[in-house]
């Protein structure tokens, strides 16, 4: 481990790209979830690393440590009541030996600096119910408020090819 205010951050490049994915591995099977499979796992280094990238991936390092030991995702939606972009942050991760060293902070810093930097409006994300830590940092050190006016709604592709069936006609 390292000194915990010793730490560098930056865009992940594609040659970053396994690295990357055993990141988000370990996040996934920190929420005990199912990680990317294969096909998922391509569709990212496209998505993140392709002509278009969808999100922007970036990464942390400790002196001493070859690979990244932790990562955050942004992107831009837009807020059409402020006429602005929104970052929103979908992921950020520290591996477990590299918490409590300020390096989740210090992501988080960096996606205030880039709203900041590109005029956004507002910087937005979200934490699970049952991540109490996560949501102390949120609302104590960062003085972030907790939406309780907003629902967040989810459709997978289950729902939305269900939506998306044809439906029988209805007779009159």
């Amino acid at each position: 481990m390292s000194n915990p205010a010793t730490f560098t951050l930056r865009p992940a490049t594609r040659e970053d790209a396994a690295a990357f994915l055993d990141l988000v591995e370990a996040l996934a099977q920190f929420e005990k979830l199912e990680p990317p499979d294969h096909a998922a796992r391509t569709r990212l280094i496209e998505d993140a690393f392709g002509p278009l990238p969808r999100f922007e991936p970036w990464l942390a390092f400790v002196p001493d440590q070859a690979a990244p030991v932790a990562y955050a995702i942004f992107l831009e939606t837009y807020s059409s009541f402020l006429a602005r972009p929104t970052l929103y942050i979908e992921d950020i991760f520290v591996d477990a030996p590299f918490r409590k060293q300020g390096i989740g902070g210090g992501l988080l810093r960096k996606a205030v600096e880039l709203a900041a930097e590109r005029a956004c409006g507002r910087v937005e994300w979200t934490a699970l119910d049952w991540n109490v830590n996560a949501q102390r940092v949120y609302e104590e050190k960062l003085g972030a408020r907790r939406l309780s006016e907003w629902f967040l709604y989810r459709m997978t592709t289950k729902e939305m090819n269900t939506f998306l069936a044809p439906r029988p006609a209805q007779s009159e």
